[in-house]
Parts: C-alpha cells; sequence; structure tokens
C-alpha cells in the first residue's frame, strides 16, 4: 500500500496533497474543522465542527461525526470531487450529475490528512439472511414437511414478491414467507396479504402449475416467533415453522467424498 501523511499542513499544502490524491485515484482520508452544505433534492446545512471526511476512488464523498454509524451528509459513487481555495479556506466540492446535487465542504483548519492507494479485490461473503434460508429450503425441502415441493421463489404477486411457493403431498398450495430472525406481527400480516392475493379462483399462478385448488397454506418460516405474532397467526390460521438460517460462509465449506 502506497500512502502519504501530513500533520496541520497549511492550506496550500493539503489542496495540493488532495489533488495529487485525486490524480491517482487514491483514497482520501482528512480530520478537519469545516462546516457543509447541500444543495439538491433538499437543502441542508451543518456549521462549524470538527469531522472526518472520507473520499473514496469510485467518487463517493462522506463526512462523519464523532457518533453514529451512518454519515451525517454524503454523495454516492460516480460523483465528481474537486477543490480549491477561497478566502484563506479550502473547499471542496462533490458533484452528482443525476439528480443534479451538490455538497460543499468549507475547510478552515485540517488537522491530519492522508491518502492511499488501496488494492482489494474480494467481494464480500454473507450468510444467515432470507436469501441464504431460501437457498438451504430448495436444496432440503423436507426440512418444512415430507412431501413439500418447492415450484417457485420470489413470486411476484399484487402485495410483493413471495419468497417460495410450493405443493404439499396432498396437491395444496403452499406460500411460504421467510425471516432470518424473530418474526414479528408484521411478517404474519405479510402473508396474510399474499394469501389474498390466491383468492381469485382465476390466479394465474394456480392455472401455471395446475395445482388442484382443495386448500391454500400460509406458513412463517423463522427461528422464532415473538408472542404478539403467536397469538396472531392462531387468529388467522397461518401455520409456523421454525427454521435457523445456515451460518456458514460458502467458503468454509470443504469438498468431501461424500460429494461424489
Amino acid at each position: 500500500m502506497k500512502y502519504k501523511i501530513l500533520e496541520n499542513p497549511n492550506c496550500e499544502d493539503a489542496y495540493g496533497l488532495i489533488e495529487e490524491a485525486l490524480r491517482k485515484r487514491a483514497t482520501i482520508t482528512i480530520y478537519a474543522c469545516c462546516k457543509v452544505n447541500y444543495e439538491g433534492r433538499a437543502l441542508s446545512e451543518l456549521n462549524w465542527g470538527e469531522r472526518i471526511i472520507l473520499i473514496k476512488p469510485d467518487g463517493s464523498f462522506l463526512i462523519h461525526q464523532e457518533k453514529k454509524v451512518e454519515p451525517v451528509n454524503w454523495q454516492p459513487p460516480k460523483s465528481k470531487t474537486r477543490g480549491y481555495i477561497q478566502d484563506n479556506n479550502l473547499i471542496l466540492e462533490s458533484h452528482r450529475r443525476t439528480p443534479k446535487e451538490l455538497l460543499t465542504v468549507e475547510i478552515r483548519k485540517v488537522q491530519y490528512i492522508t491518502y492511499a492507494n488501496i488494492e482489494d479485490f474480494e467481494e464480500l461473503e454473507q450468510a444467515g439472511y432470507e436469501k441464504d434460508m431460501g437457498d438451504m429450503i430448495m436444496e432440503k425441502p423436507h426440512m418444512i414437511e415430507e412431501g413439500f415441493k418447492p415450484t417457485a421463489r420470489e413470486y411476484s404477486v399484487e402485495h410483493g414478491f413471495i419468497d417460495i411457493l410450493g405443493k404439499d403431498c396432498d396437491n395444496n398450495l403452499m406460500i411460504l414467507e421467510l425471516k432470518a430472525r424473530k418474526a414479528g406481527v408484521s411478517a404474519v400480516k405479510q402473508l396474510k396479504r399474499y394469501l389474498t392475493d390466491f383468492e381469485d379462483d382465476d390466479n394465474d399462478y394456480l392455472k401455471e402449475c395446475l395445482v388442484q385448488k382443495k386448500k391454500i397454506r400460509g406458513l412463517l418460516v423463522a427461528p422464532s416467533l415473538g408472542e404478539d405474532a403467536k397469538e396472531l397467526i392462531e387468529k388467522e390460521g397461518i401455520e409456523f415453522v421454525a427454521v435457523n438460517p445456515p451460518k456458514e460462509l460458502k467458503r468454509d465449506k470443504k469438498v468431501t467424498l461424500d460429494a461424489f
């Protein structure tokens, strides 16, 4: 990693380092006393304070305060950054074309500034989400119940996208709503809305998969249920199946003789 650091630089030196970093498409970190103005879909102003400014090679521009995870102001990738000196202060502007937005940072004192050419080619791998649950159920449908046959994923209906559709051993339609964490009332209500989308005998999916409309079952699949959700599923006639999302990353899986 190639990097350069300046502590307590004057305005001209800080500007020079930023220009060099932008030319080299480096990641820039600045600790400075600044104020911030934003013009675009709305207007905002942040008065003088000590903050962290982060500028990335993809055009991302973020301003962090000493608290909270999210930046207080930011511009997304593909924004264009430029700097200049005005009235003995360093000005940084981040322009976004569509929609038209301008984030302006006026800096009167830089405590610390650095840039680095970072090399990182890895993609984040995740596990333990609804998608992972869906993958697992599609591979091992018996974990829902014996005879369950999944037939579609992310099926579009009037009220959203159903996680998994399928049939049971008696050819009844099954609608699965997946939650990777404890399920609450909102999940039950969402599943109920999906069930209403299938009340019409003329439903396209029923024709498509030739399901005999004996019964339509709604199943909420999650590690556990909140107390309020338990009362509501009984009232609505919805079933619950306890399933924990997988917590294994794909890169952790090892090939064994069982795979052959």
